[in-house]
């Protein structure tokens, strides 16, 4: 009467689901500027190079020398002019300092009004990962519950898979609210 083939499939894609929103949320937060220099900030950002879009992390090795500069040092010295451009134009309104050879960003302290700004973005965010957490499940819930009405699962099945599938949820937003508790820390302590 169990299906065990197709509720073992709902359970892995569920969990797949759930853990790449909990890993796109961890990418946001750390993507948020907070005052304090981390080569994630740039290592991403697209640079044209030769007419092809590239990131940065791939045309340079990226530094950080002390807790407010991030260094980046392309390995074909042609490139300084566009990694500028690139980072100009990501919107993360940093400004790089061109010397021909390298590029330094200096990180700016933050002010108080932007700490509060931050704490809501990063509330936002947080919100955002629950949210899609909980929308895997739902989905997961509705290919269980079809399962159990088309008599393919038993009921103590479906009950059993249900609470399965809740488990995930609960361990995937605890793991987001420690990562926003984490960023709202580190908001507040720089």
């Amino acid at each position: 009467m169990v299906d065990a083939l197709e509720s073992k499939k709902t359970l892995e894609e569920t969990k797949k689901k759930m853990a790449k929103s909990a890993e796109a949320t961890k990418k946001e937060f750390h993507n948020l500027r907070t005052g304090r220099a981390s080569i994630g900030l740039v290592e991403g950002i697209q640079v044209d190079y030769y007419n092809t879009p590239t990131p940065i992390k791939s045309l340079a090795n990226i530094s950080t020398p002390d807790a407010k500069t991030i260094l980046i040092q392309p390995w074909d010295v042609s490139a300084v002019g566009e990694i500028e451009k690139g980072i100009l134009k990501s919107g993360l309104g940093l400004t790089p300092l061109n010397d021909g050879k390298v590029v330094r960003i200096q990180i700016p302290s933050l002010t108080d009004e932007r700490r509060v700004e931050l704490s809501k973005i990063v509330k936002k965010v947080a919100e955002e990962g629950r949210v899609s957490v909980r929308n895997a499940r739902h989905e997961a819930l509705e290919v269980i519950k079809k399962l159990e009405k088309s008599k393919t699962v038993s009921e103590d099945d479906s009950r059993t898979l249900q609470k399965e599938i809740q488990k995930f949820t609960d361990s995937f937003i605890a793991d987001i609210e420690q990562l926003l508790q984490l960023k709202e820390q580190e908001i507040h302590t720089i």
